[in-house]
């Protein structure tokens, strides 16, 4: 099974950045022990259309284009499901055990994904009522993925 994170826009050099690499270098390390074979990251280009609705969907477009067949579409929604983190590592493993190909978690740009993107979800994934900014959001992702691989492992880094 592959992970992908794709995220509308590009996450600069800084702190962000440097905690995003650090928890995918730690989750792929894990991961391929797992059956997890690798955590790609795809940015996908901010949509410079005047209107909203055509910024949504060109961007969902863009996301769609690199989701592969059969796999689970995992959306960060504020309005989702609140997953503690052992549910989503159980989830992760019932994915990878039912044999699907990829699991790929979807970042949204600012104005959201289109309608017809939205309704491929598996999984609405929140992470709290609070409104965050893009790039934490990638960065508590990768975090949580790669404590899902811990949990997956049996590894004494996550510890409930």
């Amino acid at each position: 099974m592959r992970l992908t994170v794709a995220a509308v826009g590009r996450l600069r050099d800084g702190p962000e950045r440097e905690l995003v690499d650090r928890y995918r270098k730690r989750a792929e390390g894990l991961g391929r022990r797992l059956g997890i074979r690798d955590l790609e990251i795809i940015e996908v280009r901010e949509s410079r259309a005047a209107d909203v609705g055509k910024r949504m969907t060109e961007e969902s477009i863009a996301i769609a284009n690199v989701i592969p067949d059969k796999a689970a579409v995992v959306l960060l929604d504020g309005r989702g499901d609140h997953l503690d983190s052992a549910a989503l590592a159980g989830q992760i493993g019932r994915w990878r055990d039912a044999g699907l190909p990829a699991a790929v978690f979807i970042i949204g740009g600012d104005d959201g994904l289109a309608p017809a993107l939205r309704e491929r979800a598996t999984l609405r994934l929140a992470f709290g009522a609070a409104t965050w900014p893009h790039q934490m959001v990638r960065a508590m992702l990768l975090e949580q993925l790669y404590r899902a691989m811990t949990i997956l492992a049996g590894h004494p880094y996550h510890r409930a």
